[in-house]
């Protein structure tokens, strides 16, 4: 969702977009009315500034650039900010010229008669991923089970997989919690989800990866988002489609209910892509999850122990709380800070990623990852898979990317399952 490489979302966008005729400095009236900009903002007060518009935003440094995509509106509103503004260009025109992003709307019916373009069939549909996962339960039946935990907006289910050595019985266990895809366009993190399984089934001979699954309940939902994945793929080109398809859309990742549209990290206009729904958990897709989440309170007691909610792009391991620009505040003390801090930095030292309290680039608010932990004390991160900086076309990477990017984290992973039992073990502090 934004990167931190000092740079790279320049030298990404002049490879990836035309030149731009000299001296151009404005948006004319002849374009889509959609703008790709380059704003220039040099600390998080002034990237809040720029998120809290309600703009796109693509990709963004830590310490100059960030890049959005704005109507007519939210241009002005940039400008009245007193940050630099660069009209980078008419957005969907330049975008369509990279030959795989289609912004016309499907005709009725038509959402999901397509499929991946040529170059990203390597990807998984919603039927082919459910496929993915039947065939996994039919493959190793003692270890894995699949369930629908309730109903997209759209009406189609929203997946649950899990795995453990004894899978019928609800074990005494630590569980760990996988999420995939809360966004639409980000097809990596679907890979990413379905990489993990395979490898903890496929792989049960190997005797670290029996104790893990032995020792541990794991849960994954690969596809939060459905419909908002078919519809980014139902042209047969991609669409850059972020929310679900309820209305015009909610962001799943502001819906959330803790601290939901408290602190200016999300929008409450309805076209906006930051949208927050009209209420907390508005969106049928994070009320199943949250209702999940909430079932696995057995005795009063949270099972679920620790949780990462994968994402594109930037490479970076993001921790609660987004809200706040705060290490400590409200449930969340100085060695519970510093436990978070130590596991991400490590995780991040595994996969190469940089790792960051999660309101570091800007202020996010109605976040799983702060309802996670606000809610349930649960150990909640995000992962922003590959790549580390680019515009829009970096949301699409090339289906040969898959093996090496999703393997990229197994290491983080793995770590991460190990500690699923006591997370204060890493700051040698019991639970």
């Amino acid at each position: 969702m934004f990167s931190k490489s000092r740079g790279k979302i320049a030298a990404v966008l002049a490879l990836c977009l035309p030149v731009l005729v000299a001296g151009m400095a404005s948006p004319s009236t002849a374009d889509s009315g959609r703008y790709l900009l380059e704003v220039t903002a040099n600390t998080s007060e002034e990237r809040t500034k720029v998120a809290q518009i309600g703009v796109d935003v693509i990709g963004a440094t830590k310490l100059t650039t960030v890049s959005v995509v704005a109507d007519r509106s939210q241009y002005r509103a940039l400008k009245a900010t007193g940050l630099p503004v660069r009209y980078v260009g008419d957005f969907e025109e330049q975008l369509k010229s990279l030959g795989k992003v289609d912004f016309t709307d499907p005709k009725p019916g038509e959402v999901g008669t397509q499929d991946f373009p040529s170059g990203y069939t390597g990807y998984h549909n919603f039927a082919e991923m459910t496929a993915e996962l039947e065939q996994t339960v039919r493959d190793h039946p003692t270890l894995a089970s699949l369930r629908s935990i309730g109903k997209s907006y759209q009406n189609r289910d929203i997946w649950a997989l899990k795995i453990s050595d004894n899978v019928g019985t609800d074990e005494s266990e630590p569980e760990v919690l996988f999420t995939c895809n809360q966004h639409a366009r980000e097809h990596l993190t679907v890979e990413q989800c379905l990489q993990i399984i395979k490898r903890y089934t496929d792989n049960y001979s190997n005797s670290a990866i029996k104790n893990m699954v032995d020792s541990r309940e794991i849960w994954f939902v690969p596809m939060v988002n459905p419909d908002g994945v078919e519809y980014d793929i139902a042209t047969g080109s991609f669409r850059g489609w972020r929310k679900n398809r309820q209305g015009n859309g909610t962001d799943l990742n502001r819906n959330w209910g803790y601290k939901w549209g408290c602190c200016g990290g999300s929008s409450g206009s309805s076209t906006s892509d930051t949208y927050r729904g009209t209420a907390a958990f508005s969106a049928p897709e994070t009320a199943r999850v949250r209702d999940f989440v909430n079932s696995r309170v057995v005795g009063g007691v949270q099972q679920i122990k620790t949780h990462i909610d994968f994402h594109s792009f930037s490479e970076l391991v993001l921790w609660p709380y987004g809200y706040t620009r705060a290490d400590t505040d409200t449930g969340l003390n100085a060695d519970e800070a510093r436990a978070f801090q130590t596991l991400g930095r490590q995780m991040a030292a595994s996969n190469g990623y940089t790792p960051e309290q999660a309101s570091d680039l800007y202020i996010t608010d109605g976040s799983v990852d702060d309802w996670m932990w606000g809610q349930h004390k649960i150990w909640s991160y995000t992962f922003e898979m590959y790549p580390s900086g680019g515009g829009l076309d970096s949301f699409y990477p090339r289906d040969t990317a898959i093996a090496t990017q999703t393997a990229r984290n197994n290491g983080a992973v793995d770590l991460f399952v190990g500690y699923s039992d006591c997370v204060k073990r890493i700051i040698g502090q019991t639970c």
